[in-house]
This record gives structure tokens, C-alpha cells and sequence, in this order.
């Protein structure tokens, strides 16, 4: 039966994973289902307080500015004081500045809060990121960041469905709903969840990967050119929300034409996450980024020819199974590419590639289409996705055929599994032999 086959893939896909990833996986849902103020920011500026969209915008660019600025200090913070505290300080931060943000009046404090609202909501991110990858076992990663993933996106599109109930009612109550959200994340991880951190190595057997700075990073080639290549993909998903809404305007379609395409991204997210991240689980890597890659950029491409909302869909459809495929298998390379005791400055590394898109996308969108038309966007788009697709090929050349662990040997000097000192201390954390195993 269809029903049965779904149900079984269903409890075949979150079996397995360990207690720990379960209260982290929740933390995250609370925290996306509680996202008001990303969404309704622009209409509270302009609408509630009644200051120019230019305003609205300069403080959109300082709240991203914030998350890049916090990208890699997260990452630092989340290897040298521990996952754990660096998620307490974030969460708890982001809570007092959202509340604060709903009482300032003044232009310059509302920039000012909103660029700290910025730096403290994304400077958790590197930490989940590596916690996660301490308490799941390497083969379960990218099911995992899947999970992650689609808890975001189904806590987003709540979210943003119940943003505008609670903007008519009040926004001040939106933004102390989100406060009240993200406190009660930080309440979940103080009381569920432990330290992951692997504990260092003794000194007289410390190593250079016991050792791993910002420096360390940025010299590290093969993963600076995935981080760049991240760059790429996240320039390409960006227009989404940045030239899309542009490009159908400027055809003479309404926002809500916009809303009902866009919609079509979330939806598929939900739906499709889980069973795609099965059929994609075990199969190269290498190939699965080529290939979204691709798709990404010609997904975007092919809006250059829609002329109707099933139209900018379907295209819709095309960038958003891309992304399905994407986001899962990029995150699950940069943990393979990361030493243990420098997961939290890589992931923040990473975290930043997306941050500084989001900075550079609206500038790009804008600069493209008012001097040369939308129909040119989209086709850079279509180059970009190309080159990024080539770059994935070029460089994972070296690990085509491994399998996704960090016992590979092409991987083995860099992701090796923490020995038994390096093993996060508290009894609590699911050693191996403590994990259930794999269902048949």
C-alpha cells in the first residue's frame, strides 16, 4: 500500500539520530516559527512608523551586515567556548534586542538595535551547524542537515503566514512573540541540551589539528573554494526574494502573483525535503552539487521566458528542487572538509558565503535589471549556476568515489573521528555503541 510505503520511509528517515539532535532539531523549529520581524520589518517601518523605504532598506542592509559580521565570531566563539554556551548567549541576546526593537522610536536606535538583532540571531548558526556534526554519526549527517533544513523552512512558512494575522493586530506584539519564541529556544538548550565539543587532546598529544584558527582556515584551499563556490549558489537562490518580486512588477504582476509563485518554494520544501533527502542520501556528492548547481542556475534562467504566475511556477519548482538537493549535500561536504576542532570557525566561514550574498544579491539584482533589463539577470543566473556546476566538478575531483565518511582516505588527515579523549564528556551525548542501529 502507498500509505504503508509512506510510513515506513517516514520512520525510516528520522530513526536512528540521537536524543540530543531531536531537542536541537526542536529548538530550531520553535525558533523559525516564531521569525515575524524578518517579515514584516519593511511594513512596520513604512507603514507603522511611517519612514521611506529607503530607510527600510538602509536598515535591512545593517541588520545583514550584523549576521556577516557575527558569522565568523560565532564560529570562533562555538570552538573555544563550546557549542552549548555560544547558543545561550546568541539566542538570549537575540531575544533582548528583538523585544527592544519594538519599543525605539528614534531612526538612529532602530538601525542601531536592528544591526544587533543582525549579529546576534546569526551568530547561533555556526554553533548548531557544529553540534550538529558532533552527536550524529557521520553516515546520518546529511539526513540530519535534511531535518534541520526542513524544520526552517516549515517554521518560516507558519511564520509568515501567521506575520500578517499578528501585524494587524500589532507588530509590537510580533516582535515580543519572536522574543518570547527565541528565549524559550535558549530554555531548551540549557535544559536538554549538553556540550558537544570535543574535549581537546592532551597537550603532548596535540597536533596541528588540535590548533585550527581563522588563518588556518583561509589557507585551507580545497574548503575556501567551497566556500566560494557557496557564494555562488547562494547569489543564485537570493533572487528569489531580491529580483524575482522585482522582475514580476516591473511585468506588471501584483504582489500577491508573487506571493502565490513564491509560495510554491515552501510548499515543495515541506513535502518533498524528506523523501528526495532518501533517494539522495548515499549517492555522490559530487555529482548531486554538479548537477543542483546546474539546475539552480537554469531554473532562474528559465524565468527570462515566463509570462504568466503558473509560468514563474513552474520555474519556481525547477531552482526550488535544486535547492532540496543542494543545501543538505553542501552542508555535509563542509563538515567532511572540516577538523574536529575547528567545526565551528569552518561552519562559520561557511555561514558568512551566505551572509555576504545576501549584502551583494539586492545590489546586483537592481544594478542588472535597471541597466540592462531582467531578462539578463536571469541569464547570469544560467552562467553562474554553469560556472559553479564546473567549479563542484573541478574540485571534488580529488573525492569522487569516496563514501561519505570521515574514514575516507582521501578525507582521513583532516575529518578523522574523535578518539576516545577528544569525545564530549558529558554522559548524555550517544557514544557509538550507544546509537541505535541503521534500519534494514
Amino acid at each position: 500500500m502507498p500509505v504503508t510505503r509512506l510510513g515506513r520511509a517516514t520512520r525510516e528517515s528520522v530513526s536512528g539520530l540521537p536524543p540530543a539532535f531531536w531537542w536541537l532539531w526542536t529548538s530550531t523549529l520553535v525558533n523559525r516559527l516564531g521569525a515575524f520581524v524578518a517579515t514584516f520589518m519593511a511594513l512596520y517601518l513604512t507603514l507603522d512608523r511611517g519612514y521611506s523605504a529607503s530607510f527600510a532598506g538602509l536598515v535591512a542592509s545593517l541588520h545583514g551586515l550584523g549576521g556577516v559580521l557575527s558569522s565568523l565570531a560565532g564560529g570562533v566563539m562555538a570552538d573555544r567556548l563550546g557549542r552549548r554556551p555560544t547558543l545561550l548567549v546568541a539566542q538570549t541576546a537575540t531575544a533582548v534586542f528583538v523585544a527592544l526593537l519594538g519599543f525605539v522610536e528614534h531612526p538612529a536606535a532602530i538601525a542601531g538595535v536592528a544591526f544587533l538583532v543582525g549579529m546576534a540571531s546569526n551568530a547561533s548558526r555556526p554553533a548548531v551547524q557544529a553540534m550538529m556534526a558532533d552527536i550524529v554519526r557521520p553516515e546520518d549527517r546529511v539526513r540530519a542537515f535534511s531535518l534541520n533544513y526542513w524544520a526552517i523552512n516549515l517554521g518560516f512558512a507558519v511564520s509568515s503566514m501567521a506575520a500578517g494575522f499578528i501585524a494587524e493586530v500589532s507588530y509590537r506584539a510580533g516582535f515580543l512573540l519572536e522574543a518570547g519564541m527565541t528565549l524559550a529556544c535558549a530554555v531548551v538548550v540549557f535544559l536538554k541540551l549538553p556540550e558537544s565539543r570535543p574535549a581537546p587532546a592532551p597537550k603532548a598529544d596535540a597536533g596541528p589539528a588540535d590548533a585550527v584558527g581563522l588563518g588556518h582556515v583561509l589557507r585551507d584551499g580545497r574548503f575556501m573554494g567551497v566556500v566560494g563556490l557557496s557564494f555562488l549558489i547562494a547569489l543564485i537562490f537570493q533572487q528569489g526574494s531580491v529580483g524575482l518580486p522585482v522582475a514580476m512588477g516591473a511585468a506588471g504582476f501584483t504582489p500577491a502573483d508573487y506571493g502565490m509563485a513564491v509560495a510554491v518554494n515552501g510548499v515543495l520544501i515541506v513535502a518533498l525535503q524528506i523523501p528526495v533527502t532518501r533517494f539522495i542520501e548515499h549517492r555522490d556528492p559530487r555529482r548531486l552539487l554538479v548537477v543542483s548547481s546546474v539546475l539552480a542556475g537554469f531554473g532562474f534562467g528559465l524565468t527570462a521566458f515566463a509570462g504568466s504566475v503558473g509560468a514563474f511556477a513552474l520555474t519556481v519548482c525547477v531552482w526550488t528542487l535544486a535547492e532540496i538537493v543542494n543545501a543538505p549535500t553542501q552542508t555535509g561536504l563542509v563538515v567532511r572538509l572540516s577538523p574536529v576542532h575547528g567545526r565551528g570557525r569552518y561552519q562559520g566561514m561557511y555561514t558568512l558565503s551566505w551572509a555576504v550574498a545576501a549584502l551583494v544579491a539586492p545590489l546586483m539584482s537592481g544594478f542588472v535589471i535597471d541597466r540592462f533589463g531582467a531578462e539578463w539577470l536571469w541569464g547570469l543566473c544560467a552562467v553562474v549556476g554553469t560556472v559553479a556546476g564546473l567549479g563542484y566538478a573541478a574540485l571534488m575531483r580529488r573525492l569522487h568515489g569516496d563514501e561519505d565518511t570521515e574514514g575516507a582516505a582521501a578525507l582521513a588527515p583532516r575529518t578523522t573521528l574523535p578518539t576516545d579523549a577528544e569525545r564530549p564528556t558529558n554522559a548524555d551525548l550517544p557514544t557509538d555503541s550507544d546509537r541505535p542501529a541503521q534500519p534494514a
